[in-house]
């Protein structure tokens, strides 16, 4: 006669299992296991976050059922910082937000303020401005697209866009004196006009840059390994994208072709022509090729600048209690150099009122909402960053891929996070 022989560990388990009723028919079974979910932190200290940015995961398995990003820990109270100070103090700290474009937050932020002054902004400075915010959307959108290569696995592109980036702060320092963070703009005005020479340098820059593009994307753009990693993932429809806010490169990769620059023109855009790429599905590989032909239609935009490039003043003549006077006159004047003197130590004085102004930046609409009441200094200052508005679609779009989709989703998003957290 057999017997029936269990482990001693397995005791228990084999009596419950004999005690255990037949199941019902038309019932379904109860699962004999049960799997648990697990919570993950990615960041905020990791090299695919871009920035100090923590995500918290939940998984099961492999597969991503939450996905909450955690933002502020590179908070500085930029718009508490601006009540404080007058208005061309805050300068350099529009630099600090998207700081891979520091020449279009300044600009925006002048803009808004001039409107509250109701500036009339003479032809060549606002030729100046178009011509460094496309420059400065080159040299974002190419840091973005290195980055998002070695997020992938694309070592090669990274070191054909950092080198492209280089020869761009090259002409960025010459112009403004510093690389990184120029803080050019001034509230009517610039630092200073362009150095000589300095269009005809940027021109031959753009011609040996096209080629160079191309065969960066060429790296890319029919990549097996690549293709992979993007197409189909994280997609983000039409919808959405509106519902949460997205815009820039983000939101015209869902088929959305807002852009201010046609849109609401400002700084005289409406007299160049370029085009508006947007995508069709809307998923990682669409947010590549739309930043890709950007690139394209900035260098389109330049060389129409340079080619129709205005004389006379680069500021606003207008602006005598706003824009301080040309060092000359300083120095030859006394009534220019008490002007000088006032407006540097109690600022340019405003009227009282209120105004928001957006502009097109490399990472979307960037929004200075500028409240006045008088005087050198603003009483409240609200910045509306795009990157700050594009995380937000993260929760929605994340849930159900897997781990290295998250990677290549941040990657598409392109995001700054001292934009984000101000």
């Amino acid at each position: 006669m057999a017997t029936e022989f269990t482990f001693p560990d397995n005791a228990a388990k084999t009596a419950e299992a004999k005690r255990r009723p037949e199941p019902v028919e038309g019932l379904a079974a109860k699962p004999e296991f049960t799997t648990e979910k697990m919570s993950l932190s990615m960041g905020p200290s990791h090299p695919s976050t871009h920035g100090v940015l923590r995500l918290q995961m939940e998984l099961d398995g492999e597969i991503l059922t939450k996905a909450d990003p955690v933002v502020g820990y590179l908070h500085r109270g930029d718009e508490k910082i601006a009540e404080n100070m007058t208005y061309n103090q805050f300068v350099p700290y529009t630099d600090r937000l998207d700081y891979l474009a520091p020449l279009a937050n300044n600009m925006a932020y002048a803009i808004a303020v001039e409107r509250l002054a109701k500036l009339d902004i003479p032809p060549r400075l606002q030729a100046i401005r178009v011509l460094t915010a496309e420059m400065a959307r080159v040299s974002s959108h190419l840091m973005g697209l290195g980055a998002f290569g070695i997020d992938v696995g694309a070592w090669t592109v990274f070191m054909y866009t950092f080198e492209e980036r280089e020869k761009l702060y090259k002409l960025f320092e010459e112009l403004t004196g510093a690389r990184l963070t120029t803080s050019y703009s001034r509230i009517g005005g610039v630092a200073r006009d362009l150095p000589e020479g300095w269009l005809g340098r940027v021109n031959a820059f753009c011609d040996q840059f096209l080629p160079i593009l191309d065969e960066v994307l060429s790296l890319l753009t029919r990549n097996k390994i690549f293709m992979d990693r993007t197409v189909d993932v994280g997609v983000i429809s039409k919808a959405d994208a509106l519902s949460y806010g997205l815009t820039g490169p983000n939101l015209r990769g869902s088929g959305v072709p807002l852009d201010l620059r046609k849109d609401k023109p400002y700084s005289g855009y409406e007299q160049y022509e370029f085009d508006v790429p947007v995508g069709t599905k809307g998923d990682c590989y669409d947010r590549y090729l739309v930043r890709g032909e950007e690139m394209k239609q900035s260098v389109r935009i330049i060389k129409q600048v340079i080619a129709k490039f205005p004389g006379g003043e680069w500021y606003a003549k207008d602006a005598r209690r706003i824009f301080a006077p040309p060092k000359d006159k300083v120095l030859t004047s006394m009534e220019e150099l008490i002007n000088n003197f006032m407006i540097v130590t109690a600022g340019p004085q405003m009227p009282a009122g209120e105004v928001y102004f957006e502009a097109e930046n490399p990472k979307g609409i960037l929004g200075f909402y500028v409240v006045s009441k008088g005087g050198g200094v603003p009483w409240r200052l609200k910045i509306r960053s795009p990157s700050f508005c594009n995380l937000s679609i993260l929760p929605k779009v994340c849930v159900g891929l897997l781990i290295s989709d998250v990677v290549a989703i941040l990657g598409s998003l392109d995001f700054v996070m001292g934009e984000c957290d101000r």
